[in-house]
């Protein structure tokens, strides 16, 4: 119970450097994970289903169907950074459960400490190794174990309301059996009365050719 196998991990790679990417992809697959990988922050919002916008009730459009379990993002981007990025992430209401990861070439601590506080599981300094990836294990289990708990829980609802509903017939099905057995008893008083009349029928003398006028 609550197994979950790591090949069913999905990770979303966001960098603007083709070696980055196929580095950071390389290593999630020797991890058994699925890897969607993107060249910008824009395209991952995009992917996600999101639009960029600076009204956070705007960035919910139309929502993917595929299920990310993680997203890992280079900070220096054109454009938009990995930490613009993470803050449009944080701001999403169906999306702001999903595990962010920072990577970056450059050790600043103030950038770190900003980027940890706004949200994000992990910084990683690159270039990232196969070790590193070890610690997100522990942060795409807890998304794949809370979406598989909800699931019960609808399933549960699900199952209630037809015993409710069977409670309600279950009444009229006992009376209805009462019934049933009552029927016999009933059927059997009649053949007993039809009987006797009949044999009544037969002890009287008969009487040929009478007519009764009134």
């Amino acid at each position: 119970m609550g197994m979950v196998r790591e090949s069913q991990f999905h990770v979303l790679a966001v960098d603007d450097s083709l070696f980055d990417r196929k580095m950071i992809e390389r290593l999630l697959q020797k991890s058994s994970c699925q890897v969607t990988t993107v060249d910008s922050g824009s395209k991952a919002l995009e992917f996600l289903g999101l639009r960029e916008s600076n009204d956070p009730n705007a960035l919910e459009t139309h929502q993917q169907e595929v299920e990310i379990n993680l997203i890992i993002t280079d900070y220096c981007m054109p454009g938009m950074t990995g930490y613009d990025l993470l803050k449009k992430v944080k701001e999403s209401a169906a999306f702001r459960s999903i595990p962010v990861v920072i990577m970056s070439s450059e050790n600043v601590p103030a950038r770190i400490s900003r980027c940890l506080e706004e949200g994000a599981e992990e910084f990683f300094l690159k270039p990232v190794k196969l070790a590193d990836l070890t610690k997100l294990k522990p942060h795409m289990m807890k998304t794949k174990l809370k979406k598989e708990g909800e699931k019960p829980a609808e399933e549960e609802n699900t199952i209630l309301k037809p015993e409710e509903s069977a409670v309600i017939e279950i009444l009229p099905l006992h009376q209805e059996l009462e019934l049933e057995q009552q029927e016999p008893m009933l059927s059997s008083n009649k053949r007993k009365a039809m009987e006797e009349v009949i044999s009544a029928g037969r002890s009287r003398p008969k009487y040929n050719d009478i007519t009764t006028s009134v």
